[in-house]
């Protein structure tokens, strides 16, 4: 290439670099202009005792910006770009200390890391009661919680925490699960036991029995705990999130060893206060009905002539009490919604108890 035109390139080149500096200043002011907006709005929240964190607010806002892109920047790049906004925007209206089922690098990790940002300070315990537990106490602001799997089902602990706590829920999280096969060398042949959560390895059971049918397969506490486990052992694989692999310094054998590729997981943010409506809620319940001739017909009577739809019904047995049931039903609309309130009353006459678990907004 002609000297010249090399020269003119460069020139070009420049002056879109001026362009972008001048954009990134701009979009610097900007940032710092709304944060003094969001110190104001935190100091209001303090005199009035709000909420600092809003999923509907937070979900209108996203909902806003994509509706109104033009493009060509793309609609998930502005929610994951908001999504730090907000988060270090919440840092300076007050720390928000988030409990979750940890180590680092579980699916529940990477699920409150997409809810509440980087800026959020996340904190990883060894259990669902000690989520609960925490965030009852106040030690934490919220906690986030596996509830079921596309493929698996229930999570049962989680349901179960529900009976004895008052502690309500304010938001989901719909999270795609891939599961990357993880050790220290990155080769199948090295391989002498795979380990993992339980539900991993039902998510991947027709691969490894096509793959490393020879090979036991052992239960871990979490994929996490996998991950660290084989990052310690040579002839040790665990199933885990490609960010394990990062997290503990282990290669990929193979990526997406899921059986099933329309896999996910809902995650439940449990924490102290019902959120208001959003315009597209759920609102979940448990309930224990009286033992009566078609009680089953009587359980949904209230929500079927009211067309209301119903997301998912699950019972569990009721501890202490032999063929006794536990149910609880997910339904679309808010508990403040007039058909919603007038179908859960109508229920609950029915009931030997009844409680609103909560109603938040509805998981895209």
């Amino acid at each position: 290439m002609p000297e010249r035109m090399i020269l003119l390139d460069e020139k070009k080149l420049q002056k879109f670099r001026q362009q972008i500096d001048t954009l990134d200043d701009q979009i610097l002011d900007m940032l710092n202009r709304r944060a003094e907006v969001v110190v104001a709005v935190g100091k209001a929240k303090q005199k009035s005792h709000g909420d600092y964190y809003v999923p509907s607010r937070e979900k209108a806002i996203y909902e806003r910006l994509i509706a109104g892109n033009p493009g060509p920047f793309p609609d998930e790049g502005i929610r994951r770009v908001f999504r730090e906004i907000i988060s270090a925007s919440l840092s300076l209206e007050q720390p928000l200390k988030v409990a979750f089922l940890g180590p680092q690098a579980t699916y529940t990790h990477v699920a409150a890391m997409q809810q509440f940002g980087l800026s959020a300070q996340l904190v990883p315990l060894k259990s669902i009661p000690s989520i609960f537990d925490e965030v009852s106490r106040g030690r934490a602001s919220y906690g986030v919680v596996p509830v079921e799997n596309s493929n698996e089902g229930v999570v049962s602990h989680t349901l179960d925490m529900f009976m004895s706590s008052d502690l309500k829920v304010i938001a989901e999280i719909l999270l795609p699960i891939t599961h990357d096969l993880l050790n220290l060398s990155g080769q199948i042949s090295d391989i002498r036991k795979v380990i993992s959560h339980p539900q991993a390895i039902g998510q991947c059971r027709s691969w490894l029995e096509e793959n490393l049918a020879d090979v036991p397969l052992v239960d871990t506490a979490s994929t996490a705990s996998a991950a660290q486990q084989a990052a310690e052992d040579a002839d040790v694989a665990a199933i885990a999130s490609e960010s394990a692999a990062s997290l503990y310094g282990l290669r990929v054998v193979k990526h997406k060893i899921e059986d099933n590729p329309n896999n996910f997981t809902r995650f439940l943010i449990i924490g102290s206060e019902m959120q208001g409506p959003s315009g597209n809620d759920k609102t979940s319940i448990m309930f224990s009905v009286k033992d009566q001739a078609g009680i089953l017909y009587h359980m949904l009577e209230p929500f079927s002539k009211r067309d209301i739809n119903l997301a998912k019904i699950e019972s569990r047995p009721m501890k202490g009490k032999a063929w006794e049931y536990i149910f609880f039903l997910d339904m679309l609309g808010h508990v403040q919604d007039q058909n919603i309130a007038d179908a859960v009353e109508e229920l609950r006459g029915y009931c030997q108890f009844l409680k609103v678990l909560g109603s938040y907004p509805k998981a895209r």
